[in-house]
């Protein structure tokens, strides 16, 4: 350590050579009369920290040869937050294309930066679900350390986003804006009633009648006596589906302003909204989606994105599931929806959707949002497979044995039978598993049980060795997210 140390001293980094210390060499930063370098002993990663003033001073870390050898704690990264404002999250707005990275395991970053770096569009590097929180046993300030610490290892100054992703309770959205998330999503599919979807055109029409006769002659005038007009929109309103519309959203619209003007409009700084339709048995029809963007701009709300539930499926980990002509048909006008009410088209579950994904870009005129999280932790796994065939074939017995415990928290349609036996299949062969439908989803889904499974001892089954893996070969999942996520955004136009 001392060594480099005094290379860091003498402005030779480039010189220092170990084999047992990495140095990010992209991570070298002066601020003042301080040097930062970030690298990765055989106790994980610290930041080395040579010179003098407040920054030296403010960072906590042990004292060697007169510097301090830094831990990458909270703590620590909210010191750096204010020196170096870049490693901060920001609000991007809806003038540049953005994408949704979910880390789950806290080590994508990197390889996500290295990625989207100098391309036309901007990372949302920190985007965790309540839910994903719970599977992974992390925090959001985990996720947000991560992220800090990837755009200072990787020297990324262009700025990335903070999203608290699909989140439904006033306790959660009130901890991630705590804690400067940029983005909020707000899921709204506790206030959406899929029950109607299912009733008869009678049982709508009485459950219709039972709202105020204001709130249907509201609805009835803005919607039924004059047609929108949305160039490259096609919109046609019906009696019968506006009585669905509004008995399936209105609660959902009450909701989405509430949450606005208690939380977003309050704010001292800017904070990209966003609206979440999608998780819902609905698909969200163009006329719906309308419907919701009209009644929030006519109640003063500004969102950053919307989005929908598309036509056909959007599962995780795999490609688009229906009528591409259909959808083409509706992206079309949900794309010119977005764009009158100046906002962006958001696509959820947007991992590995290929064959659509040159309509997304096409469409929006290459202005969206996009959000990718579990394609990521399959990369990981793509890893481990070719490194550590033992830890796998584990990991993919695990994961059959609890499939229908996991599929509690995701809809797929994974037909396990079509999965090759492990017995079948060479450890050469075990890579493959991550190219074909049904085992991407069977992995897929159950990352969080994977991730916290214990042994009897209460050591952790799969985790401390499954991360120590992906620690030795950060180059090669960095290298195979530069792969996967570049083809997301080579078929987008990015």
């Amino acid at each position: 350590m001392n060594a480099l140390i005094e290379a860091v001293r003498a402005g030779k980094v480039n010189d220092f050579s170990s084999e047992v210390i990495k140095v990010y060499t992209s991570s070298l930063t002066q601020v003042g009369d301080t040097t930062l370098l970030m690298v990765r002993t055989t106790e994980g990663k610290r930041l080395i920290v040579v010179g003098s003033g407040e920054l030296f001073d403010q960072l906590q870390g042990e004292i060697v040869d007169g510097e301090k050898v830094a831990p990458l704690t909270h703590e620590n990264r909210l010191i750096i937050n204010k020196f170096l404002p870049y490693t901060a999250p920001q609000a991007f707005g809806t003038q540049v294309a953005t994408m949704g990275l979910g880390d789950r395991l806290g080590i994508a970053s990197p390889g996500h930066i290295q990625t989207i770096r100098g391309k036309d569009i901007r990372p949302v590097l920190a985007q965790q679900s309540i839910r994903e929180l719970a599977l992974t046993g992390r925090t959001y300030e985990d996720v947000l350390d991560a992220a800090a610490y990837a755009v200072l290892q990787e020297g990324y100054t262009d700025g990335y986003g903070a999203d608290g992703d699909h989140l439904k309770k006033e306790e959660d959205i009130e901890y991630a804006l705590r804690l400067g998330f940029t983005m909020l999503t707000l899921d709204c599919s506790e206030n959406i009633d899929n029950t109607i979807e299912s009733m008869s055109e009678a049982e709508i029409a009485a459950k219709y009648e039972q709202l105020p006769a204001s709130l249907r002659s509201r609805y009835e005038e803005r919607y039924l006596q004059t047609a929108p007009n949305v160039p490259g929109a096609t919109l046609a309103y019906t009696a019968e589906a506006l009585k669905k519309d509004v008995l399936i959203y209105d609660a959902a619209i009450n909701f989405m302003e509430a949450i606005y003007r208690k939380y977003i409009v309050t704010l001292d700084r800017a904070v990209d909204f966003e609206i979440s339709i999608d998780e819902t048995a609905t698909p969200t029809s163009p006329e719906a989606h309308y419907l919701v963007a009209n009644e929030l701009r006519d109640r003063g709300v500004t969102i950053f994105s919307m989005a929908p539930r598309f036509c056909g499926e959007f599962q995780k980990g795999i490609d688009y599931i229906g009528d591409i002509a259909q959808f083409e048909r509706e992206l079309a006008s949900h794309a010119a929806i977005a764009v009158h009410f100046e906002y962006k088209l958001s696509i959820h579950s947007g991992s590995d959707k290929f064959s659509v994904f040159p309509l997304i870009g096409q469409y929006t005129n290459g202005l969206f949002h996009i959000k990718t999280a579990g394609t990521n932790w399959l990369e990981a796994v793509r890893v481990v497979a070719k490194v550590n065939p033992t830890l796998y074939r584990r990991m993919h017995q695990f994961a059959l044995d609890h499939f229908v415990e996991a599929t509690a928290y995701y809809h797929v349609t994974t037909d396990i039978k079509a999965i090759v036996p492990l017995s079948d299949v060479s450890d050469a062969q075990l890579p493959d598993y991550m190219e074909e439908n049904n085992a991407r989803q069977l992995l897929h889904i159950t990352y969080g049980l994977l991730l916290q499974a214990k042994n009897e001892d209460g050591s952790r089954t799969f985790a401390d060795e499954f991360f120590q893996t992906l620690a030795d070969q950060e180059d090669t999942f960095a290298e195979g997210l530069r792969h996967h996520i570049g083809r997301h955004l080579e078929l987008l136009g990015k």
